[in-house]
Order: C-alpha cells, then structure tokens, then sequence
C-alpha cells in the first residue's frame, strides 16, 4: 500500500520538474534524496510525505497547492513543435508544460470572465496534410482574412487579430532561440492556444511565428501526433504551416501590386508597413514568380553581403507586439473586485512569477505585497460585472 501524503498528483511533479528543465537526478540533489525516490514519486508506487512536498515546493518555487491539483484532459491535439528537429527533448517537455499552464490559468479565468468566442475558419480538410495543394492554401489564408474583416492590406497587429477570434497567445523565454513556437488545440475548453518564444524577440519574426502556429491550427488540427515522427511527413507540414503564414501576411495580390521592383531596396522600404522580414520578401516573391532561380540567389548573395543574415535593418525599431487576453482578464478580476490577487493565485495554484510571464503581466504585479503594486493601467468598465451571485463577466468586446 502506498504511503505519504493522500491527494498527491504525481503527474503534477512531472510538469513541475520538466518546466524548471531538471532530471530526476537534479531534482534529488537539491532535495537531498534519491533519484529513485523522485521516480518513485513521478510513477504514482509511492507518495511524498508533507515534509518533501514542502522541499519540493520550495525548490521547484511551486505552491504546495499545485501538487494536489487534478490534472485536465486537454484531448489527444498534437503539440505543433516548429524546428523541433534542432531543439533538445528538455526544451520540448518545458514549452510543452508551460503551454499546458497557460491553458490551466484561461481555464480558470474562464470560470469568471467569458473570453472572445473561437472564431478560427473550420476547412473541410481532413486528416490527411498530403492532401492539401499550395492553392488551397492561398485560399484558406485569404479565407481567413475575410472572416476576422482583415482586408487585404498589412495586419497591423497580428496578435490582436488573433486574441480577438479567441486564440489565446502567450510570450514566453523558452531557454533557446532554436525553438520558435507551439500550438495546440485543447479539448479542455476546445479553444487554440499558441506560444511564442520571446528569445529572440524582434517584431517581424515573432509575427511570423504567429502567423506560421495559426497555419498549424487552421490546417493540420486533425491531424495525430504520430504523423509528427515521420521526419518527411514533419518537414511537409512545417513547409504548409509556412506557406499559409506568408500568404496569410502577404496576400497575393495586394502585396504583389507594392513590389515595383523585387529588389533589397524595394523590400527595404516596405517592411515598415508589411511587418515582414526582408527575407520572407524574397521568398514570397520566389513563390508567387516573381522572381526567377537566378534573381532570387542573386538576391540572397547580396543579402548575406551586408550582414543582413545577422539582423536586419529595422529589427531593433519596429515594436514587438504583445499578448493582451490574459493580462486584461486578470486586471478585470482584480480591478473589479471580483478576486484579489492572493484568491486568484490560490484558484490558479501556480507561483505568482509563473502567472506573470505566461500573462504578460509586469514584473512583481502578482508576487507583491498590495502597497507596492501599481496600477498601469484600468480595463473600461462593463455593464456585466460579476457579483458574488457567481454570475460571469462578458470580457469587454474586441480588444483594441
């Protein structure tokens, strides 16, 4: 029979360890037990005592709360991992974690507040990503569009669109910058959530990262897990996820009418109002036949000429966007009364550094004492405002 502390969720070890990057090995060390144990412990053979799970808590800086919480069925939706060929299996399970979090804390917030409703383009697809033509891929991308009122011009804030249509996005240091994003539909509340790796952080290649997790979410969300082993089958669906990026970003048409020239200067001078890389550029206009094999690996030979490999020109000017749904939804609860930070923090069972990051919340706006908080900023105020009745919160119309 097992012994230690009844209610511990072993599962909920695991998640706490892979998002600090640890073994099993580390985590025994810091703890000063076995190794055997920890595995003990992440199997379910045997049960910590209350005095390891408050070791545990302090090293892995998670509330004791956290290890009694059940786990949710999030369904069997694959984890898009793009470049998961050049990221280590530690990095994968911390993202992974880390996304599942973000999810527990929407989750939660959903008890309160009603965010957007999903509104992501359902295409006849299938399971099948051999199936999809390059065509249909324009298609769904201008599809897309069309359905969030887009126009055909540049997106001026591509995560706004994308929290607007109920996709919760979260900004987060994944610990490389070989690893972009990842994506994934839950069947907790069967919405699509994404995160973007902040690592390496400028405003056109966290908009393309976007772009490229909302290809995965509209085109391959029946697809299963399995699928992802196969290397040739991962690089076509990293290559589909890409193109529906690009022409998501880049319309055909609209955007091949402002190229006057497909040239570096050209390009240059549009990526201000694209908000796309000079390189996409090329790449877009190699795939549209805009440019032959020769002039695009003439252009490519100029571009890693003048260092533009390394970083482009307006990378370190043009404003990265920011994740919004989360922030705004605990600000409402908080501003409104409905739960001070503490109640939140027990409702969530994550540590209050945690909740920041995976929320885009300052610095210190969960872990510090009220006196120190300052406020940034008001949400405006609602006519639904939850009341001790357990009535819900409509979350206030499009953000803006």
């Amino acid at each position: 029979m097992r012994k230690g502390a009844s209610g511990f969720v072993s599962d909920r070890l695991i998640e706490a360890r892979e998002s600090r990057g640890l073994t099993q090995i580390s985590l025994a060390e810091l703890i000063d037990r076995t190794s055997s144990s920890v595995s003990r412990w992440e199997s379910g053979k045997q049960r910590p005592d209350s005095t390891v799970i408050r070791s545990l808590s302090q090293s892995l800086n998670m509330p004791m709360g956290f290890f009694f919480q059940p786990t949710i069925d999030y369904g069997s939706s694959p984890m898009f991992f793009r470049t998961m060929a050049s990221t280590t299996q530690s990095i994968r399970k911390r993202v992974k974690v880390r996304l599942r979090w973000a999810q527990s804390i929407s989750t939660t917030l959903q008890k309160w507040i009603d965010l957007p409703s999903v509104d992501v383009p359902h295409f006849d697809i299938g399971n099948d990503h051999c199936s999809i033509r390059d065509q249909d891929i324009e298609v769904f991308a201008e599809e897309c569009r069309n359905a969030w009122g887009l126009g055909v011009g540049p997106i001026s804030d591509l995560l706004l669109a994308l929290e607007n249509a109920g996709v919760v996005t979260v900004k987060d240091e994944v610990g490389t910058a070989k690893m972009d994003g990842l994506s994934n539909w839950s069947a907790g509340d069967n919405r699509p959530y994404m995160l973007i790796a902040r690592d390496k952080d400028t405003c056109v290649r966290s908009r393309m990262d976007a772009a490229h997790e909302l290809g995965h979410l509209v085109l391959h969300r029946k697809l299963t897990g399995k699928i992802l082993e196969n290397i040739h089958s991962f690089k076509e669906i990293e290559r589909q996820a890409f193109h529906f990026a690009s022409a998501f970003l880049m319309p055909a048409e609209s955007f091949s009418a402002e190229v006057w020239s497909p040239s570096l200067d050209t390009f240059y001078n549009l990526k201000e109002r694209w908000k796309v890389s000079i390189g996409a550029m090329i790449m877009r206009c190699r795939k549209l036949d805009m440019l032959d094999e020769n002039s695009s690996i003439r252009l490519w030979k100029h571009y890693n000429a003048r260092g533009w490999r390394r970083g482009e020109p307006l990378d370190d000017t043009l404003e990265c966007e920011q994740p919004r749904l989360l922030n705004r939804s605990i600000r409402l609860l908080i501003n409104e009364g409905v739960l001070t930070r503490d109640q939140l923090l027990t409702a969530i069972r994550l540590h209050g550094s945690d909740v920041e990051m995976l929320c885009n919340l300052p610095r210190g706006y969960m872990t510090a004492t009220p006196a120190d908080v300052v406020e940034l900023a008001r949400l405006r105020s609602t006519s639904g405002r939850r009341r001790p009745d357990g009535t819900v919160i409509p979350f206030p119309g499009k953000q803006r």
